[in-house]
């Protein structure tokens, strides 16, 4: 096997803010969550674009305090429609909380969820909610699932976790669409903070909903005038107050630490998600009409890496043992079609759906970070054509 010499992710934590991160620890701070972690959510929500955010310790928790939180909502049922492709933990919080999961598969272009195929669901099972996801950074259609969303009143949950910095046409980012968004800062995302996640929302209700389930179940960290109502409404004396479970809850914390990094990285975001839509359209220019990769009319690209659908199994084989010799790194397109894996077929049996299956035979990744210079991107690009 020939050395990496193009590996599909590098570290977005540089030297420069691991000599920060050392200074700050010499002065003896708080390490857990803190007064960062709060710095950080204000920050985060801002460049999103919603009123609150809430920090946790991993993209996966995030869609597990997303799902909870919905469940904790009352929902009028518990039948809850999910994506074919994404990633495991966008669906297994719905199967571990007792939801009614209902499959529904890829849309040829954005390769996000098939919303012509959820209208269909929606009329005959009437879920009460939808997770899609914001696969690789491509911007899904919003306008649409928001108006199926109103007409057959489902709340909508959004896993952006790949998307971080994605934009719609009108400036307004991936993580607005849903009731709750949820993103990931893990290594070889387009930020990091080492691991982390974080949930956005616009509703106060859930924020606060967030905030307990997080944290054990107790109401530290919610608003003052919420936290006392609870406290009057269940008769908390003062000496039990800071120990008192509302709802059953988690420990996803996240650290100050982590929250140190992330406000450093949120201050290159910008720069990241151009540079990482820059190489992404250079891809797309060389490989048109070669292969096929997801329709961006919607907005702004900022891919985690560069997706690609090849004519065939046997194509893409020929492909991925190219790059493989040049030394370019390469994977399956995301987890393929999430309902051909154990997990799910243990359960309800196998989905079968002949996009989601072309996106698992033919689907292959090669690298998009900050520091890919055009060159490589078209050296990359010329391994792939010289297999073709």
């Amino acid at each position: 096997m020939s050395k990496i010499l193009y590996p599909l992710a590098k570290e977005t934590i540089n030297n420069e803010d691991i000599n920060a991160l050392i200074e700050w620890l010499k002065r003896d701070p708080r390490l857990t969550k803190g007064d960062l972690t709060v710095e950080f959510e204000k920050k985060w929500s801002e460049y999103i674009g919603t009123k609150y955010a809430v920090f946790c310790n991993s993209g996966s928790s995030a869609n597990l305090l997303m799902a909870y939180a919905h469940k904790c909502s009352a929902p009028r049922n518990m039948k809850v429609i999910v994506p074919s492709v994404g990633w495991v933990t966008t669906i297994a919080p719905f199967m571990q909380f007792g939801f009614k999961t209902i499959m529904v598969g890829a849309d040829e272009k954005t390769f996000g969820i098939d919303l012509d195929e959820l209208e269909k669901v929606c009329i005959d099972q009437s879920p009460a909610a939808v997770i899609f996801v914001q696969v690789l950074g491509v911007p899904h259609y919003r306008d649409k699932i928001i108006e199926l969303s109103q007409k057959y009143n489902f709340t909508i949950l959004e896993d952006a976790c790949a998307a971080l910095g994605a934009e719609y046409s009108d400036g307004k980012k991936v993580g607005t669409v849903g009731k709750m968004s949820s993103f990931s800062f893990y290594f070889g995302h387009q930020l990091s903070t080492i691991e982390g996640g974080m949930v956005n929302t616009d509703d106060f209700e859930a924020y606060q909903m967030l905030l307990m389930l997080r944290s054990h179940g107790w109401g530290k960290d919610l608003e003052r005038a919420v936290y006392h109502n609870l406290v009057e409404t269940h008769n908390v004396d003062d000496f039990h107050k800071p120990f008192t479970f509302f709802v059953p809850g988690f420990n996803l914390r996240a650290t100050d630490l982590q929250a140190f990094l992330g406000l450093r990285q949120v201050e290159k975001a910008l720069w990241v998600a151009n540079r990482r839509n820059e190489n992404h359209l250079r891809y797309a220019k060389n490989l048109q009409g070669h292969l096929q990769f997801q329709d961006w009319s919607e907005g702004k690209p900022v891919s985690i890496s560069f997706g690609a659908l090849a004519k065939s199994t046997e194509q893409r084989t020929q492909i991925v043992n190219a790059l493989v010799e040049a030394g370019i790194e390469t994977r399956i397109f995301s987890a393929g079609n999430l309902g051909r894996h154990p997990f799910w077929v243990a359960e309800y049996g196998e989905f079968k759906h002949e996009f989601s299956d072309r996106i698992h035979s033919c689907g292959f990744f090669v690298p998009n970070y900050p520091e890919l210079t055009s060159a490589e991107v078209d050296h990359i690009s010329s391994i792939i054509l010289g297999t073709l």
